[in-house]
């Protein structure tokens, strides 16, 4: 371990000028180390901006919100639906608030939402080389950047507009900061309480998941930090006050804003922020029982994951998962065993050693939570594990590589190399479509590659690099391949998997696929029926959609119907399974689940007829559900009020009040499903999952009272005059 690079703490009397230090880097550098890094940005930031609007919109329920925070500070702020502020997204609001200021800015479209998602992208692939150089040296920095920038799933979360991207960024920041902290006693805290206050802002991405990797970094902290304990659990201290304050300060002024003035709190049954963070997206993300969402509100517990996927240690690894982030997934569990062996004698304060604990830990900690929670889960998710892992394979591998003369640790990188390329073989066999000559490549270069590493590795440097070299590209051929697939094709709608078709089967109900739509994911690929119908009575999957809805781009309408497009919009190019879900794990159409998933399109009739006196009204009109709403308040950029919020099946709002919006003349229209069901595509059960929502009732109110009119094949009504 002698031979590792120690953190850089060297002043110099002459610094270099700013300029030059840009592009040389730090004076005690290799040539090749700056210039490797600013490399390894670009072509990162050039890749993933490459086709970027392909995926248009991306997923509308948070373009619409980012739409109204562009044009409404009030919207921005509360991370409202519209700029009128009737519903809120179903999770904080921090992840919106850079796109809205990029639609501020420049106006709004593609580009501009997506953008800044882009940046966080590059932004975590530097923090993290950042974070690992310190320590383990610049090698090892450009193996995990380069390892994150091509994992399939970071490819496709850094570029759409869940909140992922930027919670990604955080986790990195907090790592980064407790690894600063644990150098010396002297100036720890600055460190510490930038780790809390990433923790805050994360907290204000997706809630409870910030947290997720708190306790491991903490107790990392408290035993291995060079300072006296009591010293120790002080500074903690301070870091969880930045952390309370920096995430708190919002929650604060939610709750004790005055409900009559604020938007309603998407996703929460009784308007209350704290209740959706401790019980939709909080407990009931663990036990399955989330109240409000379709399927939810009593999970199955067992292995059946609350009706979304098996459960167990082998979930990240399965068919629906495992070519979204398992590639290196067992190379990394291998290195981080490695890198501990080797630092077991290490005194208690080895930065190395508190390394390979801080990320795997959080690598471990995140893991098993997803493994084992039994509400909903979607494999998107899964982009918060590629940091970890991917710093424990550029740090693994840099430490075996210091310790290779030893039979012990060519032995151990051979089998990192062995183990990741059969696992790639294996992943690779279950889209045998795809690139079929890349799955034997991989294995036999994988094979002559940790041959070399057990061997020659250990008698000649430059074969030993050679063999590293050829084991590193085999093992990142495959992620590579399903990267630049990911890349290739546009992805809309709520439900998106990276990679070739058949590589991710979504959130899985009895037996296979469960859909539940939580603002940014669904279920694909097979499925079952909700209990307790769709929001505001639309018709089943596979019926006809909600004509002159807004079409994801790429795809084609027909007779207003959404269909499906050849990106990855959650819709199926081919083939439609059972209850109408796409092969991909859309469903056809846009009402009903259509309508819930994805936004559809928007014909020239419908738009102008929202558009005509538009401004006179508070909301140009109003639909059930938030997609449904998104699709027009996108193709308009006016308000439209999203009746139940995501799943329709938030109590926002009564009847009552509804009731009350229409006599005050702030709704122009109620849109309808345009098919199916009763008369106007409307009727149904209520809310889905055991919400308390009242779009049924809506419906069934507008339907007695006002006379449907056809605009296009879509249905509307105008609430300004009755029967």
């Amino acid at each position: 371990m002698t031979a590792l690079t120690p953190p850089a703490t060297a002043a110099h009397a002459a610094p270099p000028a700013r300029t030059a230090r840009l592009w040389r880097g730090r004076p005690e550098d290799a040539p090749w180390v700056r210039p490797a890094f600013l490399g390894l940005l670009a072509v990162t930031t050039a890749l993933y901006l490459w086709n970027l609007s392909a995926s248009g919109y991306a997923n509308s329920f948070y373009s619409a919100a980012v739409q109204a925070g562009g044009e409404s500070w009030k919207a921005f702020f509360f991370g409202s639906l519209d700029a009128a502020n009737a519903i809120t997204v179903d999770k904080p609001p921090a992840a919106l608030w850079p796109m809205a200021l990029s639609v501020r800015l420049f106006g709004l479209g593609s580009w501009q939402i997506l953008l800044p998602e882009v940046l966080m992208g590059v932004g975590t692939v530097a923090v993290l080389y950042a974070a690992v150089r310190r320590r383990f040296g610049a090698g090892a920095g450009l193996i995990a950047g380069t390892v994150l920038a091509l994992t399939p799933v970071a490819a496709l979360m850094f570029r759409f507009n869940n909140p992922d991207a930027l919670l990604a960024l955080l986790m990195t920041v907090a790592v980064y900061g407790v690894l600063r902290a644990l150098e010396r006693a002297e100036g720890a805290v600055k460190w510490l309480v930038l780790a809390g206050v990433a923790f805050g802002f994360a907290f204000l991405t997706k809630t409870l998941q910030a947290f997720l990797i708190l306790p491991p970094l903490a107790l990392v902290y408290a035993v291995c930090a060079p300072a006296r304990p009591l010293r120790r659990l002080g500074q903690l201290g301070l870091a969880g006050l930045a952390l309370i304050v920096s995430g708190g300060w919002w929650v604060a002024l939610v709750e004790l804003w005055p409900a009559a003035s604020r938007p309603y709190i998407g996703g929460s049954q009784n308007n209350s922020f704290l209740e959706l963070t401790f019980g939709y997206n909080g407990l009931g993300r663990i036990n399955g029982n989330e109240v409000g969402s379709v399927g939810g509100g009593g999970g199955r517990g067992g292995g059946q994951g609350g009706g979304w996927g098996e459960t167990g240690v082998l979930r990240m690894f399965n068919d629906s998962v495992g070519g979204q982030i398992s590639w290196l997934l067992p190379a990394a569990l291998l290195l981080l065993l490695a890198g501990l062996v080797v630092t077991r004698r290490a005194p208690r304060t080895d930065t190395a050693r508190a390394a390979f604990l801080v990320w795997g830990g959080a690598l471990l900690m995140t893991m098993g939570v997803f493994s084992f929670m039994a509400g909903i889960f979607h494999e998107y998710y899964t982009v918060a594990l590629a940091p970890y892992l991917a710093a424990l394979i550029g740090m693994g591998a840099a430490v075996l590589w210091e310790e290779r003369t030893r039979f012990a640790a060519s032995a151990g990188l051979a089998a990192a190399v062995g183990v990741t390329a059969w696992w790639g073989w294996t992943l690779l066999g279950r889209t045998p479509d795809h690139l079929p000559w890349l799955r034997w490549t991989v294995l036999v270069a994988g094979a002559v590659a940790a041959l070399g590493l057990l061997v020659a590795g250990r008698v000649d440097r430059r074969l030993g690099l050679a063999a590293a070299g050829l084991g590193l590209a085999a093992g990142l051929a495959g992620p590579f391949a399903y990267t630049l697939e990911t890349l290739s094709t546009g992805h809309q709608g709520s439900i998106v998997t990276a990679g070739p078709s058949g590589a991710g089967f979504g959130g899985r109900g009895p037996g296979g696929g469960g859909p539940r739509m939580d603002g940014g994911a669904g279920g694909r690929n097979g499925g079952t029926q909700p209990p307790n119908g769709f929001p505001g009575g639309g018709q089943p999957p596979g019926g006809q959609s909600q004509g002159g809805q807004m079409q994801p781009p790429g795809g084609q309408s027909q007779g207003g119907q959404s269909q499906p497009s050849t990106g990855r919009t959650g819709q199926a190019p081919t083939g439609q399974m059972p209850g109408g879900f796409g092969e991909r794990g859309g469903m056809g159409g846009g009402g009903g689940m259509g309508g819930l998933l994805n936004g559809a399109s928007v014909g020239a009739e419908a738009k102008a007829k929202l558009l005509q006196d538009a401004d006179a009204y508070t909301w140009a009109a109003a639909a059930v559900g938030a997609q449904n709403a998104a699709s027009y308040q996108l193709a308009t950029e006016k308000p439209v009020m999203a009746i139940g919020g995501f799943n329709g099946s938030d109590p926002s709002p009564t009847l009552a009040q509804f009731k009350r919006y229409v006599a005050e003349g702030k709704i122009h229209y109620f849109i309808g499903s345009g098919g199916g069901g009763t008369e106007g595509g409307m009727g149904g059960t209520g809310g889905p999952g055991g919400g308390a929502g009242s779009s049924s009732e809506i419906s069934a109110w507008v339907q007695e009272n006002f006379t449907a009119v056809t605009v296009g094949s879509a249905t509307f009504y105008d609430l300004t005059s009755e029967k």
